[in-house]
């Protein structure tokens, strides 16, 4: 998969115009276009970085990195997905970067997932779904999802948000309704985030096939 994840993220490059400032995801697909965006760092005058992995290889191509406070409102978010629906709507947070990939998208004028074929599915849930919590909270969200949902979270045992915070993968989820559920965790307390990009999908989905397929 590594090759088709090498050419969604080089088509991407077609998104990219001269000038801009690109908000960058998170993720083993997204390093692929950090390395193709490293080939002409002169294009851009820097990115929004949604990680800390991300943010260290964008400066090792010679890419700054800016602060999305200063920098206002982008034209450009290229990020990946753990899954992605006909509607473009998302499941994200396998890498836990999923609060700043969700701050960054809705910050952006046009959302471009670049996903290998392997992350395409008819209804979300088939890959756990990804929940930043507060620490003191994760008991209390788990089992305010189970009352929710009936699915079964998971703590991400030693992992750490760049945030300082926890996650839940929740499994078992058959995902019918993606922005009534997405809404439903968020308002659930001690949540910070949840991985359902539906309320904000991909505005262009780029899949990786031999011949990138663009939706």
């Amino acid at each position: 998969m590594s090759e088709a994840k090498r050419r969604a993220a080089e088509k991407a490059m077609d998104f990219v115009e001269d000038g801009m400032i690109v908000g960058v995801g998170t993720g083993s697909t997204v390093a692929y276009f950090i390395d193709a965006l490293g080939r002409e760092p002169e294009r851009v005058r820097g990115a929004v970085s949604s990680s800390e992995q991300s943010t260290e290889r964008l400066r090792a191509h010679g890419i700054e990195v800016l602060d999305l406070n200063a920098t206002g409102p982008l034209a450009l978010y290229v990020d990946g997905a753990d899954e992605c629906d006909p509607a473009k709507r998302l499941i994200k947070g396998g890498g836990a970067a999923l609060t700043r990939e969700k701050i960054i998208a809705q910050a952006s004028q046009r959302f471009v997932c670049i996903i290998d074929p392997s992350k395409q599915v008819d209804v979300l849930g088939r890959f756990p779904l990804p929940v930043e919590v507060v620490p003191m909270a994760r008991s209390l969200v788990a089992r305010d999802i189970v009352a929710l949902t009936g699915a079964q979270p998971v703590w991400r045992e030693g992992v750490v948000t760049d945030n300082g915070n926890w996650i839940l993968d929740v499994h078992g989820l058959r995902i019918i309704d993606p922005v009534a559920m997405e809404t439903a965790i968020n308002q659930l307390p001690g949540v910070v985030s949840v991985g359902l990009f539906a309320r904000r999908p991909a505005d262009v989905v780029i899949v990786g096939e031999d011949t990138p397929r663009i939706l």
